[in-house]
């Protein structure tokens, strides 16, 4: 397995200045085959903070693409949100226990 050539990773770095912004996916899902698969995919990308609730940083396109993934597994009845906390709204949410809210990087590490 090689290093990818820096021009490369900086090719990228275009990419990666998208906003990102605070994402909270909540569900609600019948069976539990489905839960798990949903649970899953979310996973990939966000944190677990209650059973069917999970947060983290995406960009617009980030979230978009998990709710993609997420969609064909739901039957009529089943439910999936996404909702964008604004700047405004971050700055007042109160978070008490674990795990923090995700918080904005400022870097790149190479």
């Amino acid at each position: 397995m090689g290093f990818r050539p820096l021009w490369k990773w900086l090719k990228g770095i275009g990419a990666m200045a998208a906003p990102r912004h605070v994402y909270v996916f909540t569900y609600d899902i019948s069976r539990d085959s489905r839960r798990a698969r949903v649970a899953d995919i979310l996973s990939t990308s966000l944190i677990r903070v209650q059973r069917s609730v999970f947060e983290g940083r995406l960009t617009v396109a980030g979230a978009r693409r998990l709710v993609r993934q997420v969609a064909p597994l739901l039957s009529a009845e089943d439910s999936l949100r996404a909702y964008a906390v604004t700047q405004s709204g971050r700055s007042a949410t109160i978070v008490v226990g674990n795990p923090p809210l995700a918080e904005e990087t400022d870097f790149l590490l190479l």
